[in-house]
């Protein structure tokens, strides 16, 4: 599928913004600024772009724990994803969900989450929601391998397809769930093939070919929102740090991370837009200036923003019924 212009540009952007966010709070969390645990997925950018791209607004994800890209590409605020990891009243939690927990349903994100595999059912759940109430949506299910072997994978995606829901189960392959590489646990080198097992479409595609995973994604959630039922996409892709900020990375080697960077996303899409003539070097500085730009403003604003009242330790913890 041949894209605008203007859509190629918006997913280069999201990259990139994507890459700039990642990168700042590492430093910053290096510095002592950001408390708590940190996941980044710089390297993985092409799978959150490409995915959410292909989405509508209204449309829901659910993310990981490694999900800040997944959120920005869905249209999160960088200032208050920013403000959230500070720890200040300002974020999208005010403060208290840190970065694992961030989630704004205005725009369809039903939350990040700490525990491995834990969005399956979340999303299988908004899928029953959408099914039931007869609305025009899709859910996008975001997911690592390592999920893909726990019960809640099986059981997730065996009940949409046995529903047939409008859910999109999109596993992100980095190879490492934390420190162990999926051959040790998985025999299969190819998890979307799990998928004839629930009587579901299964593909595997190149999560570091931005355009791939667009078109793929698009193609299964219309397919969803057509009534058609679930499919299950494997984005394979790798992730430059460790598992989280601080891990000594003792499980792999130099020469495989090198390997992969010769792979990176983004520099691998800036060549297809030059090559379109759809992006010029000039454009591209003033494009990477104006987002750093916007997440150094993002910086300000956490800096600048109050730490929340101990008062309010006990609020938005309970659900009151009306």
């Amino acid at each position: 599928m041949e894209l605008a212009k203007e859509k190629m540009l918006e997913l280069y952007r999201t990259m990139f913004k994507i890459r700039e966010f990642e990168e700042t709070v590492a430093v910053l969390f290096r510095q002592g600024k950001i408390p708590g645990w940190l996941h980044c997925c710089t390297g993985q950018e092409a799978v959150a772009t490409g995915a959410c791209a292909a989405l509508r607004k209204g449309d829901y994800i659910t993310s990981t724990h490694r999900g800040h890209g997944h959120l920005i590409a869905k249209g999160a605020d960088v200032k208050k994803m920013m403000a959230e990891l500070f720890g200040k009243k300002t974020g999208y939690n005010k403060g208290k969900g840190g970065s694992m927990h961030i989630a704004d349903f205005s725009i369809g994100i039903l939350g990040a989450n700490g525990v491995v595999g834990a969005g399956i059912p979340i999303a299988t759940g908004a899928g029953i929601s959408i099914k039931r109430k007869k609305e025009d949506r899709v859910v996008l299910c975001f997911f690592g391998e390592g999920a893909g072997n726990r019960g809640t994978f099986h059981e997730g995606i065996n009940l949409a397809s046995t529903w047939n829901l409008a859910v999109v189960y999109l596993m992100e392959n980095n190879l490492y769930a934390v420190s162990t590489h999926q051959s040790r646990v998985q025999k299969t080198t190819d998890i979307a093939a799990r998928a004839g097992a629930y009587d579901i479409p299964g593909i595997s595609v190149d999560g570091n070919d931005v355009l791939a995973v667009y078109n793929t994604v698009k193609r299964f959630a219309e397919r969803a929102r057509r009534g058609e039922g679930p499919a299950l996409i494997e984005c394979r892709t790798y992730r430059w740090h460790g598992h989280y900020e601080g891990d000594p990375l003792n499980y792999r080697s130099t020469e495989e991370l090198e390997e992969w960077k010769k792979k990176d996303p983004i520099s691998r899409f800036k060549k297809v837009l030059l090559m379109k003539n759809i992006l010029s070097e000039e454009r591209d500085r003033q494009i990477k200036d104006e987002l750093k730009n916007k997440i150094a403003m993002a910086i300000k604003f956490a800096e600048e923003s109050p730490y929340p009242e101990k008062e309010g330790a006990l609020q938005d913890v309970f659900c009151e019924l009306v």
